[in-house]
């Protein structure tokens, strides 16, 4: 097909992630992939900012990984994890039991970041039942966080602002505080956990776990916050005998400069959300890690096991590209490519911290945030963004930045350059209304 017939297809049959189905939507059909760069079918080359969604920090067509899922292909490429496992699955789990913050001993592999969450909310949920302890249902979460789309984790997504607050009425109750301050870098105030502290102090006895993303909030607002704030809330969820979830879908593997966000407040969650950068952007995996304690306790309860079985859990063609991604970050020096993409995504959307369109920079590790004014009109930057050559998709009032770590210095400044020709753009658009 060519670019007409294949966009008019599409139009035709498909529907987009958040989008309407109006015929006048942008759309750019994709040809292929090779390190960061996309070729559109029209054979246009884009530079992706995007790492498909934060997902692919090795880039596109790896060798490593092309090899690991194309040799498991040629063993099974699914068999049902009820009663079978396998070898990619199997080490998979004892590498990430390896690699996560100390404590967390159980996996339980999933389909997707959405029904990871899922699974914590359950395991939390279970957990408490087995402790004879059936009040501890309701969740804590935070204002501008984003934990998912499936109905579980809708229920723990902003219920105001975000994504998802259509839904509100029709999600079972859970606690919502503000959203976790100050920034990153910055010590933590008896102010700034008031909030966290009031809500447990009243509502213990009914909370089974607070979750969090940890350090970067996400898709609900791309917020950098203190280390300090995740390692008192730890300290605040032993006192009040609550569960933590740690979120890291977004910011596992390497995100933010650590392996793991946890490790900049040095703490171990009970519960651990994994997912996007899992297989290198290969193929839809995710993980739930957990105490032994949490997963002996379920076991020992009347019901006995864990309530939750994808018909995909555990695939092995995922499972070893993950193994094959794993090998691949480990064994690279991701630090100094995250510290390299940081310092230099700092120096570059500096100007932009004093442009009329723009209300705040921030970065950390290998994310950059540009904060505008006002909400994106996606009908006219999409294409304009697409126009410099570099795939971006902003969201709300963010202009942002995750590439893959491979990147080059200068497919980056690309970037940046690109962002800032963005705000500019907006800013004339807003000047000539």
């Amino acid at each position: 097909m060519n670019t007409e017939t294949l966009i008019a297809k599409d139009r035709q049959f498909l529907w987009h992630p958040y989008s309407n189905t109006n015929a006048n939507n942008p759309l750019f059909a994709v040809a292929s992939a090779k390190g960061c760069r996309l070729t559109l079918t029209d054979g246009r080359e884009l530079i992706d900012g995007m790492a498909s969604w934060w997902c692919a920090v090795h880039g596109y067509n790896h060798p490593a990984l092309n090899h690991a899922i194309t040799e498991q292909l040629a063993k099974m490429a699914h068999v049902m994890f009820g009663g079978l496992t396998h070898a990619p699955a199997v080490t998979l789990a004892e590498r990430l039991v390896a690699i996560t913050p100390t404590g967390l001993d159980k996996v339980f592999l999933a389909d997707s970041g959405s029904v990871s969450v899922e699974v914590a909310l359950k395991m939390a949920r279970q957990y408490w039942l087995a402790k004879k302890q059936p009040d501890k249902q309701s969740m804590l979460s935070f204002k501008q966080g984003y934990h998912g789309d499936t109905t579980g984790a809708m229920s723990v997504c902003d219920p105001d602002n975000g994504m998802h607050h259509l839904f509100s009425g029709s999600l079972g109750h859970n606690y919502f505080c503000a959203a976790p301050t100050p920034a990153f870098g910055v010590s933590t105030t008896e102010a700034d956990l008031a909030d966290v502290k009031d809500t447990l102090t009243q509502h213990h006895t009914n909370i089974a776990a607070v979750i969090i993303e940890p350090i970067v909030q996400g898709a609900g607002g791309m917020r950098f916050y203190s280390a300090d704030f995740l390692r008192s809330l730890r300290q605040l969820c032993d006192e009040h005998n609550v569960l933590l979830i740690a979120d890291e879908i977004a910011t596992g593997f390497g995100r933010t400069g650590k392996l793991f966000a946890c490790e900049h407040a040095g703490i171990t969650p009970d519960i651990l959300c994994l997912g996007k950068a899992l297989t290198g952007g290969y193929m839809t995996l995710a993980a739930t890690l957990c105490s032994n304690h949490i997963a002996e306790t379920i076991s020992r309860s009347e019901v006995g096991v864990l309530m939750h079985g994808p018909t995909f859990m555990g695939n092995p063609l995922a499972c070893a590209v993950a193994n094959a991604s794993l090998d691949l970050l480990l064994n690279s020096a991701w630090q100094q490519q995250v510290s390299a993409i940081e310092k230099q995504l700092t120096a570059e959307l500096a100007p932009l911290q004093n442009h009329s369109a723009v209300a705040e920079v921030r970065t950390l590790g290998a994310i950059g945030v540009v904060e505008l004014k006002e909400p994106v009109n996606m009908q006219q930057v999409q294409p304009f963004i697409v126009e410099q050559g570099v795939w971006l998709r902003p969201f709300g009032k963010r202009l942002y930045t995750m590439p893959p770590f491979i990147i080059t210095p200068n497919e980056l400044t690309k970037i940046t350059q690109a962002m800032i020709k963005t705000c500019d753009f907006i800013q004339a658009d807003i000047a000539a209304r």
